[in-house]
Order: C-alpha cells, then sequence, then structure tokens
C-alpha cells in the first residue's frame, strides 16, 4: 500500500469518528487513563472487600452468613397485617384470603377502638367521683353559684312580686315566692314604723304551707330555741349565748315535750295494752306508755332486763321515774320516789328542791351525797334506768353513753343536756356547753350521724345545742334546704341572735380566735348574697327586699351594704326606671323601687350616684350620665355629657347609633335645664351648650344644608369666618374647654369643605356681565374665609390631629 492510499483511509476514519453520535470524542494522555483506570478497579473491589470484612467478622462468631443471606431473602411480608391489594374476582381462593384477612384486621381495629373509649371513660368517670368528693370538701365552706345576664323591661309599679312575673319567667319557685312574700310584707312594716312580728313565727306559718313535716320540725325547733330573752343590741351575741346559756333550758323543753308527743301517740296507738284511766296527767301518761313498753317483746328483751326496787302501782319504779324526767315533770318523778318508800332520800330532797327553787342552782352537798352514791352502789345495779335517774339528777359519769336507753339522737342530746353544769362550778367532773357542742360538731361530726342523708336531724342537733352559724351554714349546702336556711339566718339576724364576722370578706363560715370553742361565725351578707344571685336578674324587686336585711351592716369601705348591694343590683339588672324612676320633663323624678325603703340611711340619689361612678370607671358613660342626672348631679351628668358629647359629634348621625343616643340626652338635658336651678360650674354649662350647638351644626353640614350651619358659626364664633375675625377666635380658644378644644379640627375640616363647596358652585355658575362684579366679590370673600381657617389652624396653641394642616392648605390653595 502506497502512502497516497494509506492517508486516504485515515482521513475517512477520522471523518467516520467525528460525525458519530454514539460515543464521545475523548482525548486523554496516558497518565490520566491509568489514573481512571484504578479508580475504577478500586470501586469494584470496595463491596467484595466489605463482604470479606462481614465473613470473617460474623465466622469468628460461629455465624453463616450465606445462609443468612438466604433466610433474608425468603423473607416476605406478606404475612404481615399489611394494607392488602386488591385481588381479581376471578381468583376464588386469593379472593377469600384477603376476605378472611380483612375481617380479622376489621376485628383487631375495632376491639382496639373499643378498648380505648372504655379506658377513656372509665378514666373520666374516676375523675369525676374525685371531684365529687372534692366539691363535697369544698362546699362545707363556701357555695358558689352561678348567673346568667338577661335584661327584661319592667313597669316601674310596686307589687308584691316582681313584674318581672308577668313580662317574663320568674327564677322564684313556690317556696321561695311564698317566703319573698313574707320578706315583703314584714318588711313594709319595718319601713312604715310599726311593730316588728317575730320573723320566726310568720316563716313558719308559711313552712306549714309546704306540707313537708321535716321542714316543719325545723321551724318548730327555732321558734323553741329563740324564745329567750332579748339580747341588746350593743353586745356580741355569740357572747351572751355562751356566757347565760340561754339555749339550754329551751332546747331540754322542746325535746321533752316532744317526747311527751311521742309517748300520747304510742298509748293512743295501743290502748288496749295501755289501759289508761283516772285523772288525765303526765304521771299517768307515762304509766301507760311503760305499761305498753313492758308488755312489748322488744320492751322485754332489751330496757327492760334487770329492773330493781320493785313497782308503784303495777309498773317498775325507775322506768316510771326516768319517763317523768324525760316528759320534763320532776313533780311526777318526785311523787313516784315517794310512793316508793325508803331508800331514796337523797333524790327525793333534790327533786323536791328543783320542784320548790326551779331555775336556781341546786345545793352543791346533795349533789355531793348523790355522786357518792352512785359510785359505790348505784354504777355496777343491773337496772339502767336506774343509772340514767341518778346520772340525770346527780351529774354522775358524764362518760356513760346509756345506749339501752338512749336509742334516738333526741334521748342522748336530753341526757347530755341534762348532765351540763356551769364551768367552774365545783372540782368535780362535769360536762360543759362548749364541750357538747365540740362532741357534736367536731368529735361526732356530719359523718357519724350520716347527716348526708338525713340533713335536717344533724341542723336540729346543731340548733339545739346553740351552733345556729354552724347549722345554718351546713342547711344551705343542699339545694331542698337552701331556701330554709337562708330565711332562718335572717330571722336570727333580726333578733339580734347570730354572731357575723368581723370582716365581710370571710368565707360563709369562719372562726373567730375570741371566741370560745367550737364556736363559728356566719356571713350572713354573703349568704344572702349568694341566695339572691340566682333570680336578681329577673325579679330585682324581691332582690332589693333581701337586701334590706344588710342596711346595718358595713363594707370595707364604710359604705351601708344595702345602698351598694343596690348599686351592684342596678348594674346587673340594668333597669333603672323599675328600681330608680325616670326624670320628667318638669324635673321632678318618678318613683322607683327604691323609694319604698327611704330612710335617714337610705338615699335614693345616694344610690344613684354610686351607680353611676361604678359606670364610670367600667367605662359606660352613657349609663353614668342616666345616673348622673337621677341622683340630680348636674356638674357631673354635664361634664361627662360633654366628653361623650366630643367624641361623636363630628360623626353622621345615623338612627340608633351612639351619637343620635347621645344627642337625644343632650337636647333633653338642655330642655330641662335651660331657665331651671343647677348646680353646676357655668364653665360647665358653657362647654355644653357649645358641644349641643356643634352636633346641630354637623347635622346640618352632613345633611348639606350649609346656611344654616354657617349661621351657627356666625352665632358660636369658635371658627374665624374672614380675616378681622382672626385674633378673637385665636385669643377665644385659649378659654376653650379640652372638650371643644378636641372638635376644632374637625369643625375647621368641616368650615373649608363648606367654603370650597360653595367656591366651585359660584366659579362654575354662569352670570351676566352685570352680576360678574359681586361674582368677583363673594369668590374672594370665600379665599380670604379659607386663608383665615388656614391661619387660624396654624396660630391656635393646639397639636392639630393627622393631617389636617395640609387637607387645609391644600384646599386653600385650589381656591385660587
Amino acid at each position: 500500500m502506497d502512502f497516497n492510499a494509506l492517508l486516504q483511509q485515515a482521513q475517512k476514519l477520522t471523518h467516520e469518528t467525528q460525525v458519530s453520535d454514539d460515543l464521545p470524542r475523548v482525548e486523554r494522555t496516558l497518565p490520566q487513563v491509568l489514573q481512571a483506570t484504578q479508580e475504577l478497579h478500586s470501586r469494584v473491589t470496595q463491596t467484595g472487600a466489605q463482604d470479606m470484612q462481614a465473613h470473617i467478622l460474623l465466622g469468628s462468631n460461629g455465624i453463616d452468613l450465606p445462609k443468612i443471606s438466604q433466610k433474608l431473602e425468603t423473607l416476605s411480608s406478606r404475612k404481615t397485617f399489611e394494607p392488602l391489594d386488591p385481588i381479581a374476582t376471578t381468583d376464588v381462593q386469593n379472593f377469600l384470603r384477603n376476605e378472611k384477612e380483612n375481617a380479622i384486621l376489621a376485628v383487631i381495629e375495632e376491639v382496639h377502638k373499643n378498648s380505648n373509649l372504655a379506658a377513656e371513660a372509665q378514666k373520666w368517670d374516676n375523675m369525676m367521683n374525685d371531684w365529687k368528693l372534692e366539691k363535697v370538701k369544698l362546699m362545707n365552706a363556701l357555695i358558689g353559684p352561678s348567673q346568667n345576664w338577661i335584661d327584661i323591661r319592667k313597669v316601674p309599679e310596686q307589687t308584691i312580686l316582681s313584674e318581672s312575673t308577668f313580662n317574663g319567667r320568674s327564677s322564684l319557685n313556690s317556696q321561695e315566692m311564698a317566703y319573698a312574700a313574707e320578706v315583703h310584707d314584714y318588711n313594709k312594716l319595718v319601713c312604715e314604723g310599726a311593730m316588728r312580728p317575730s320573723l320566726v313565727q310568720r316563716f313558719a306559718q308559711v313552712a306549714e304551707t309546704f306540707n313537708d313535716s321535716r321542714i316543719n320540725d325545723i321551724w318548730e325547733v327555732m321558734k323553741y330555741m329563740t324564745n329567750v330573752t332579748p339580747i341588746p343590741k350593743t353586745q356580741d351575741p355569740m357572747k351572751v349565748r355562751c356566757s347565760q346559756l340561754l339555749f339550754i333550758d329551751q332546747a331540754k323543753r322542746y325535746l321533752e315535750n316532744r317526747y311527751k308527743l311521742f309517748m300520747q301517740t304510742v298509748v293512743s296507738d295501743n290502748l288496749r295494752e295501755a289501759r289508761r284511766g283516772g285523772v288525765p296527767s303526765v304521771l299517768n301518761l307515762v304509766g301507760s306508755f311503760v305499761g305498753v313498753k313492758l308488755n312489748s317483746p322488744q320492751g322485754v328483751n332489751s330496757s327492760f332486763m334487770g329492773l330493781q326496787d320493785g313497782h308503784i302501782d303495777g309498773k317498775p319504779l325507775w322506768p316510771m321515774v326516768y319517763y317523768c324526767l324525760r316528759c320534763g315533770d320532776s313533780a311526777s318523778a318526785l311523787k313516784c320516789l315517794e310512793l316508793a318508800g325508803q331508800g331514796h332520800e337523797d333524790l327525793i330532797a333534790v327533786l323536791r328542791e328543783k320542784c320548790h327553787n326551779p331555775g336556781q342552782k341546786l345545793n352543791p352537798r346533795l349533789e355531793l351525797q348523790i355522786r357518792m352514791q352512785y359510785k359505790r352502789q348505784i354504777r355496777n345495779a343491773t337496772d339502767p334506768y336506774k343509772r340514767a335517774v341518778y346520772c340525770i339528777i346527780g351529774c354522775c359519769d358524764i362518760q356513760e353513753p346509756h345506749a339501752d336507753i338512749a336509742k334516738t339522737s333526741d334521748d342522748f342530746l336530753w341526757i347530755q343536756l341534762s348532765l351540763i353544769r356551769t364551768e367552774g362550778d365545783d372540782t368535780s367532773e362535769h360536762l360543759t356547753c362548749s364541750g357538747l357542742q365540740s362532741m357534736i360538731l367536731e368529735q361526732y361530726g356530719e359523718k357519724h350521724y350520716n347527716a348526708n342523708e338525713q340533713p335536717h336531724l344533724y341542723f336540729q342537733l346543731l340548733a339545739l345545742t346553740g351552733q345556729y352559724e354552724a347549722g345554718v351554714e351546713f342547711l344551705s349546702r343542699f339545694d331542698k334546704y337552701r331556701v330554709h336556711a337562708v330565711h332562718i339566718g335572717l330571722a336570727l339576724n333580726e333578733l339580734h341572735m347570730i354572731g357575723g364576722p368581723r370582716n365581710l370578706q370571710e368565707p360563709l363560715l369562719s372562726v373567730d380566735f375570741d371566741d370560745p370553742q367550737p364556736m363559728r361565725r356566719l356571713n350572713l351578707a354573703r349568704l344572702v348574697m349568694l341566695y339572691v344571685k340566682k333570680f336578681e336578674v329577673t325579679d330585682p324587686s324581691e332582690a332589693m327586699h333581701y337586701f334590706y336585711f344588710l342596711r346595718n351592716l358595713k363594707d370595707s369601705e364604710g359604705r351601708n351594704l344595702f345602698l351598694v348591694s343596690v348599686a351592684d343590683l342596678a348594674i346587673e339588672c340594668r333597669d333603672f326606671d323599675l328600681l330608680f324612676g325616670r326624670i320628667q320633663r318638669d324635673g321632678i323624678r318618678t318613683r322607683g323601687l327604691i323609694d319604698q325603703f327611704e330612710s335617714a340611711q337610705i338615699d335614693a340619689r345616694t344610690i344613684c350616684e354610686m351607680v353611676a361612678e361604678k359606670f364610670v370607671k367600667k367605662g359606660m358613660l352613657e349609663d353614668a350620665i342616666k345616673m348622673f342626672d337621677l341622683a340630680s348631679q348636674h356638674e357631673q351628668t354635664l361634664r361627662y355629657m360633654s366628653i361623650l358629647l366630643s367624641q361623636v359629634v363630628h360623626h353622621d348621625n345615623k338612627e340608633g347609633s351612639l351619637r343620635d343616643r347621645v344627642q337625644r340626652m343632650a337636647n333633653e338635658f338642655g330642655e330641662r335645664y335651660t331657665g331651671a336651678e343647677k348646680n353646676c360650674d357655668s364653665q360647665t354649662w358653657s362647654t355644653f351648650t357649645l358641644l349641643k350647638d356643634l352636633a346641630a351644626f354637623f347635622d346640618y353640614y352632613h345633611g348639606k344644608n350649609y346656611q344654616s350651619a354657617m349661621e351657627i358659626l356666625e352665632r358660636i364664633k369658635l371658627v374665624p369666618l374672614r380675616m378681622a375675625d382672626l385674633d378673637a377666635t385665636v385669643h377665644n380658644f385659649k378659654r376653650l374647654s379640652g372638650e371643644v378644644c378636641k372638635v376644632i379640627p374637625d369643625l375647621l375640616l368641616a368650615t373649608m369643605d363648606i367654603a370650597f363647596t360653595k367656591y366651585k358652585a359660584m366659579k362654575g355658575k354662569d352670570v351676566s356681565k352685570f352680576d360678574d362684579h359681586g361674582k368677583k366679590d363673594h369668590l374672594s370673600y370665600l379665599r380670604e374665609q379659607a386663608k383665615a381657617l388656614t391661619n387660624m389652624a396654624a396660630m391656635v396653641p393646639y397639636r392639630m390631629p393627622g393631617d389636617t394642616n395640609s387637607r387645609l392648605i391644600q384646599t386653600e390653595i385650589l381656591m385660587h
């Protein structure tokens, strides 16, 4: 091959290489090719080295790596409960298997869901039970009511029940209404200065209409316990009660009369066994009652076992003596012992002295002899009635429970009351009043007497031991008895028989360290307010009558609590016309509910002023103005009216808007106050009249009545309408109040807008040559007016808000 043929073949190969799209043209040197080859070799051998290292590591521990790899490759995720792919319906076997696994998955999911729901429900049940227990503990000290805001308009007319009963649904139930009517009648007598009836008696009569024996028993207890010597208003009822022990005799008398009625009922139901005859007397009644008990299987098997010392008239001696004492008839007990013969001289001597000198302290020597005899002989006697008689008469063994005889709480309490002696009478062991009270309230307490199931019985125990405060608070925890607890507290408060806290911020029941243990003090104000919260919005008349019971209390600031409560009531219900009346056009206020309580301490104007001040603190100036007007505080009325007017006077007037309401009030005040005697400063009145005129100006301005608007400006002279007036208006500005100054920027803009509107109208108006001179003069006057307004904005010592100055200047420029 010659060189020419070789050259042609090489050129041909070069051309084919350059136009080929299969391989890129690469130009590398030999070192570059070597380096690329080494890199490729290292990548290929790296994976093999890692596998070799893994084999060495696992093989040293006896693990066969290839075998594990085979097992991993054979593993399938199809056995796990994962979402399954749909199977064609023609594949019956796979379809059934898929449906089976889907059903299993659905069951598992359903069980899981139900388990979560059950666990959640059980958790909340446990939490609610725990909360109920905590709530019971919390309610032992304080009750927390709720309230809803309801606005019901009523006619200001005094009735026994609130007018809301007819115009809206009352929140009072039948029992509450019955008590409220009685409260209304009582307060009416108090306000008229008539003789006050006993609220306990009146409330007890109301309770009889409820046909509830438990409620009647509660009020019967209170009638007995309040039938004592009145406590002077100047003394602390708590200290008087503890020092004089007024309640002990009354409590015993109640329990004795109650047991006498019980014996009469038993005898009447068992006339055959009683064999009653002869002259009616307590001794005859006791004999019949003992006969009935003696002939009953229960009597033979319990308290009538082991009787001693024979019989009188066929009846065992000591049961006769005990039941005579249980009925409160010491004379009949004395007669029984006298009929029994000798051997009871000490008891006869004590009973004879007790009959001849009732209410006086017994001879200590006789009591001491009875105690000595009890310790030597009677303590181990088999006759339970004999032991009880000696303990009651001689105050022996106060730790003896007398369980064979005292089977009820009434029996137990009567025995304990009979054992009480005044503290410090001798050195012997005796039961004190405070000891019995602590036993009932603290030692035994609510749990022992199952008070939550029988609250009326536990209340009676507290009341009969002189713990009225704790009893009222306990009874008020129960919805069924709360209304009765409140009225018991009110009745006791009117009799000055209940102790209140030194600070009205105390909880419902509190302890005063100066009081003897375990006495408590009841916050009557809190009790009444919590009770009234339920119906004060729907029945404000009844609420005011309950607040009237707080008239002698003072709050932390020394204000009459009745006035404070009525002020808060007015803010809640917002029916000012009903509560305080309204001011007529002649300036005379109509009567409201508050006027029925008017006295030297209670003045409607004072309450209205208190309400107004509360509204001012809340920023509710519109309501504050109304209340200041009712309080005849003209200075405050006009001052806050000016403040409110200055905020809305420049707005466009829309029906029902704040500006509309405020302007109506301003016009009403202007009509009533003009020419009448006003207790306000002349500057305040001047500010008010200026703002009222400005309100009229802006009404004309927004209504496009520019002529009337300019007439007002000519009259009030607040802004210059020509350059000659500029100095006078700037000087007058310095004497304006802040409320009027606040309106000046909007007044300048409105006046400038009027001038510019007139300027454009005059400028575009075609006039004859004859009137052309007048047109130029008018345009010149408007330009002068605009210049005066702009200059005033720059000269007055007041920082104009926003872009007021720039807008005035721009408008003035447009008029040239």
